[in-house]
């Protein structure tokens, strides 16, 4: 694996699960200390970061990670219930019987889960599942334009998902919606499934804006100190 790219998929798992959280400082002579590389593949790596929008120049400061705003979470859910929500309908209309199978077997695995993570157990294997039902979605829907759009949105949107990793009653629930929607296209019943992505992408926004103050659609989507992941 080439430099730039080790470089780039280090920093972009760190900005994603919060190690580098919004407004750190991303230079060029730091980070290629910290990942033991010399500054010019560190270089190639943030430019790739700033075009995916994880993260941004700013004067004085040089790159720094995005900021995540509740504006902006509106506008990135409001595209993603829309052709989530197709992208399920889609998968449900074209299932076959193996796809089928394959479908209930997810939701079999997210409401075994679902106990573990009421417990507050390790959602490592719950985010597993859920990128596994992404790719499962995007496989049985066929329909490559609808897949590409949404591969931007689910980087910036996997951003959002960690803040809820300290409400396990939340994830736990989050299981159980994932594990209907699984269940709704091994049935066929497009409406439904639909319906159920709907709802759970509704859930998962209300669980956001808690984390933002409601006075201020600017305000920096963060968690406590004491609950960052």
């Amino acid at each position: 694996m080439r430099a730039s790219e080790k470089a780039y998929r280090a920093l972009r798992s760190q900005i994603l699960d919060w190690t580098l959280p919004p407004g750190a400082a991303l230079g060029e002579v730091e980070q290629a200390e910290r990942l033991g590389i010399s500054r010019t593949p560190v270089r190639e790596a943030l430019s790739r970061l700033v075009a995916d929008g994880l993260a941004e120049q700013r004067t004085g400061r040089g790159a720094v990670v995005s900021d995540l705003t509740l504006e902006q979470a509106d506008h990135l859910f409001e595209l993603r219930i829309a052709l989530e929500s197709l992208l399920a309908r889609r998968a449900a209309q074209r299932c076959t019987p193996v796809v089928a199978a394959a479908f209930a077997d997810l939701a079999a695995r997210f409401t075994e889960v679902v106990p573990h993570l009421e417990a507050g157990g390790d959602p490592t294997e719950y985010y597993a599942m859920t990128a596994e039902l992404d790719a499962s979605l995007d496989e049985a829907a066929g329909n490559p334009y609808l897949v590409s759009s949404l591969r931007p949105l689910r980087l910036h949107l996997s951003r959002l998902r960690r803040l809820g990793a300290s409400d396990p009653a939340r994830m736990a629930t989050s299981a159980a919606e994932h594990a209907d929607i699984a269940e709704a296209v091994a049935a066929g019943t497009a409406d439904l499934a639909e319906a159920t992505t709907r709802v759970h992408l509704h859930h998962a926004f209300r669980r956001l804006t808690r984390h933002a103050r409601p006075e201020d659609s600017t305000s920096l989507l963060t968690t406590p100190e004491g609950d960052r992941p």
